[in-house]
C-alpha cells in the first residue's frame, strides 16, 4: 500500500517453490537491507499464513503469522535480513493441527510447531550462516519438505476455492462462493474459520481491495463510481469507507500519490 524510497540498500527476491512444496507453499521470499533511516512499508496481506525468519545484529528469530485482517506494517532499521515462507490459503492448517482462527491477527514464535525445537533451531542457524539468497531457499526447502504430509482433500478444496476467489471477479458475494464450493452458508463459514482463519465475506473484500489498489495505481485509473460498481459495491460511498478503513487513505488520495 505504501513504501518510501529506501535510504540505502534494499535487496528483495521472491521465488516459486519446488514440486515438493508447491501444494502447500505459494512462494519463498528474501530481503536484505542496510539503511541509514528506518524504512517503513504498509501492505494488505493475503488470507494465508506465513513463516518469517529475521536476522539482525541482535540475533535471529522465527515467527509464524496467521491471517492478518488489518494493515501490516514492516519496519527495517540498520542492517539485517528476512526470509519468508508464504503458504497457500488453507494449507497451514494441516501443519497447525487446529483451527486457523486461533492464529488470526496473531504473530507467535514458531518454536516446535513444525518440527522439534532442535531441528527448527538448526534450520535457523543454517539460514543465518549464509548471505546467499539461493542457498537460503535451498536450505529452507530441505527443512520443510519432509515435514509436509500428503495434502488433506478438505484443505485442498478450500485452497482452490479461495484462490479462485482471488482471480474470479464475478465472485462478489458469499452466495457466489457457496455456489462455487457446493456448500450452504453455515458449512462455508465453518470451513473458512477452520482452514482459512477468516470469513468468506472478509476474503472477498480483501481480494476486491487488492484489485482496487492495483487499478488505482495504474497509469490510467478508472472512475471511482465505475470501479465501485465493478467490485460489487452498492454505491461509491460504501466503497470509499471500506477502502479508507483498510488502506488508510481515500481511493482518490491513494490514486493521487501513485
Amino acid at each position: 500500500m505504501r513504501a518510501p524510497r529506501a535510504d540505502g540498500l534494499l535487496d528483495g527476491r521472491r521465488v516459486l517453490p519446488g514440486p515438493s512444496l508447491a501444494p502447500y507453499v505459494h512462494h519463498l521470499w528474501s530481503v536484505r537491507w542496510s539503511v541509514r533511516s528506518p524504512f517503513v512499508a504498509e501492505a494488505l496481506a493475503h488470507p494465508a499464513a506465513q513463516i518469517t525468519l529475521v536476522g539482525t545484529a541482535r540475533g535471529s528469530r522465527v515467527d509464524v503469522a496467521g491471517v492478518q485482517r488489518g494493515r501490516v506494517t514492516g519496519v527495517l532499521e540498520g542492517d539485517g535480513w528476512r526470509l519468508g515462507i508464504t503458504f497457500r490459503p488453507a494449507m497451514f492448517q494441516a501443519l497447525l493441527g487446529a483451527s486457523m482462527a486461533g492464529l488470526t491477527d496473531r504473530v507467535v514464535p514458531l518454536g516446535g510447531l513444525l518440527a522439534s525445537r532442535a531441528k527448527t533451531a538448526a534450520w535457523r542457524r543454517a539460514v543465518a550462516a549464509t548471505r546467499d539468497a539461493d542457498e537460503r531457499f535451498a536450505v529452507t526447502e530441505a527443512f520443510l519438505a519432509p515435514l509436509l504430509p500428503p495434502p488433506p482433500p478438505a484443505a485442498v478444496r478450500l485452497r482452490d476455492l479461495v484462490e479462485r476467489m482471488a482471480r474470479d471477479r464475478s465472485m462478489l458475494r458469499v452466495a457466489d462462493v457457496c455456489a462455487a464450493g457446493g456448500l450452504d452458508e453455515r458449512a462455508l463459514q465453518r470451513a473458512f474459520r477452520t482452514y482459512v482463519g477468516a470469513s468468506p465475506k472478509w476474503v472477498i473484500q480483501r481480494y476486491r481491495l487488492h484489485e482496487a489498489a492495483a487499478q488505482l495505481k495504474s497509469p490510467h485509473p478508472p472512475e471511482l463510481a465505475a470501479l465501485a460498481a465493478s467490485l460489487g459495491y452498492a454505491d461509491q460511498a460504501h466503497f470509499n469507507r471500506d477502502f479508507k478503513r483498510m488502506v488508510g487513505a481515500t481511493p482518490r488520495a491513494f490514486a493521487a500519490r501513485r
